[in-house]
Parts: structure tokens; C-alpha cells; sequence
């Protein structure tokens, strides 16, 4: 499915964004890999869970993976695509009594998200039981094993050579389906009390933890928590996540992350890299925040 002149904004975790010029909507594999043939400067998202979309909306060509969400089932072999939620995998595979997933029933983002990002939480992560995953590198279809990956803290090879996860196998394990519920809802339980509930509209992190200390931490110190700008505010329980109160904009969130990262380098001395990616390009303004907040700009990526 086709669609144009695309207002955005309610498919991103943020709900910010405005008009993307063309936005395909493919459900299968084969259709994907044909769009990318035809479109190959397409800009490729799951769930827009960690993007902010200019509300000056996108001059481009955006591939959204939220209607390719088969789930095959062989015993202990799961084959999902790139565009489940994570939630959505965690509980099927727990009605079957598989164990493996637990750790992605608060997740915003889509499987392919998580696979090119080898997501993680509470001692589980998504390489822990992956067998192989099938990508698209620009021109066709290839496989890729667990090894050829080349899994770390929160990178994959994908990041390497801009490999596009298309869908993934994994081998989970028996287990009781209530000592997976249980582990489940403890997961839940912990996700509520560090990060926001999916229902308020935020992306996420704004802010990497730089090492050996925690961006929460330094946020917090500098007083981030009293923090807003617009339609737009920091979480008043941890310091590193900016809420949108529904009529944020884009440049909102941009000029509170500006605000957010100056103090901190004014303070420590340290610059605090962005989590948050940016696709735009209608806006001289926030082009020039990105640039300066070092965001990663995804319409200049190929």
C-alpha cells in the first residue's frame, strides 16, 4: 500500500511529525525487498519509536514495516518479521509456553529495531537466542547467522554496513507459561518505575550514558527535571526522558534537548551524544540544532 502526501505524526511514539511525501506500507517480505528495488533511497522504520519527525514533515520516500508482522511457530523455532512489536512477540511466545522474550513486553519498537540494535533488558537480550536473520543490503536478500552478526552492547553489524532486518529465527526454550508470566509482569513492573508508561508520547532515552556515568544522573543534578520548553517537558521521574503533553512540535523537543545538553557541559564538561535520530529537512533551524546536538540526521544517511 501506497501513500502520499502521509501526515505522520500519529504512527511516531512522539506523535510529532508532520507530511511525508510517500509512505509504503508492505506486508510481506517479497513486497518489501521490491519497494526497496524501485525506492532504493527509501528510509526504512519499524515503529518510529526512537525518531523525531519534523512537524515540517519529510520531502521523501518512507518505508514503514508495521503491517509485516507474521509469526511462525515449529516447536522450540520461532520466525517472526521485522515489523511485530516486541510486546506483541513476548505474549505470543509465552502462550505457548516458549521463554526467550520476556525481556521485550515493554518495548515500543518493532523486532527489527531490536535486531539491529541487539536490544536488551533486565539479563536478556535479543542475540541470547537468535539463529540467523534475513536482510536486505541494498541490492537483495541475504542471510545472516548469529556469528556474521557480530553482536555487542547495543549494535549489530547491521549499523555497520546499513543492513535492512527483514525478519529473524530464533530458538527459545520450554518453560512453565506462569513462570514466564510472572517474569513478564516483573519486568513491567520494573520498566513502570524507571522508564514512562508507553501511553505518554515520548521516544525513549533522549541521551546515550556516557561512560562510566549515567545521563539520568547528570540531567538530574542540573536540575533537567523542572525542565520544559514549549509544548514539551522533562519526565519528572527520570531526567533523561522528554514527554510531549500532545502538542509538542519538533523544535520544541530539539530546543529542550539543546537546553538539556548545555547545562550538562557547562556543569562537567561533558558533551552528551543523543539517542533521539532526527528525519527532516524542511527546517533550517532544526537542521541547525541537529547538527550541533551531534543528532544523527536519517535523511542524509544512504
Amino acid at each position: 500500500m501506497l501513500e502520499n502526501n502521509f501526515n505522520i505524526k500519529s504512527l511516531t511514539s512522539f506523535k510529532i511529525g508532520g507530511k511525508v511525501r510517500k509512505v509504503y506500507f508492505p506486508t510481506s517480505v517479497d513486497e518489501f525487498a521490491e519497494i526497496l528495488k524501485t525506492e532504493p533511497d527509501a528510509k526504512v522504520f519499524g515503529n518510529l519509536s526512537n525518531t523525531l519527525v519534523s512537524s515540517d514533515g519529510y520531502d521523501g520516500v518512507v518505508i514503514l514495516t508495521t503491517k509485516m508482522c507474521n509469526v511462525d511457530f515449529s516447536g522450540t523455532r520461532v520466525v517472526a518479521d521485522c515489523g511485530i512489536k516486541g510486546p506483541k512477540l513476548a505474549q505470543l511466545a509465552a502462550a505457548k509456553g516458549l521463554s526467550g522474550f520476556e525481556f521485550m513486553i515493554g518495548f515500543p519498537g518493532s523486532l527489527g529495531g531490536n535486531v539491529c540494535m541487539n536490544a536488551s533488558a533486565n539479563n536478556q537480550c535479543i542475540s541470547d537466542k537468535l539463529v540467523s536473520v534475513l536482510c536486505f543490503d541494498g541490492s537483495e536478500v541475504k542471510k545472516y547467522t548469529k556469528a556474521q552478526m557480530n553482536f555487542a552492547y547495543r549494535h549489530s553489524v547491521c549499523m555497520d554496513k546499513k543492513l535492512i532486518v527483514l525478519s529473524a529465527e530464533f530458538e527459545l526454550e520450554k518453560a512453565d507459561i506462569s513462570v514466564i508470566n510472572e517474569k513478564m509482569d516483573m519486568n513491567l513492573k520494573f520498566r513502570k518505575g524507571h522508564q514512562p508508561s508507553l501511553a505518554l508520547p515520548n521516544c525513549g532515552s533522549v541521551f546515550k550514558n556516557p561512560e562510566g556515568d549515567s545521563a539520568g544522573r547528570l540531567l538530574d543534578s542540573v536540575g533537567a527535571k523542572s525542565m520544559a520548553f514549549g509544548g514539551v517537558h522533562v519526565w519528572e521521574n527520570h531526567a533523561n526522558f522528554i514527554i510531549n503533553d500532545n502538542d509538542g512540535t519538533s523544535l520544541d523537543v530539539l530546543l529542550l534537548m539543546d537546553k538539556m545538553s548545555s547545562v550538562v557541559e557547562a556543569e562537567y564538561g561533558i558533551k552528551l551524544i543523543p539517542e533521539v535520530r532526527y528525519l527532516g529537512g524542511n527546517n533550517k533551524i532544526e537542521e541547525e540544532l541537529c547538527e550541533k546536538l551531534l543528532i544523527e540526521s536519517i535523511k542524509n544517511l544512504k
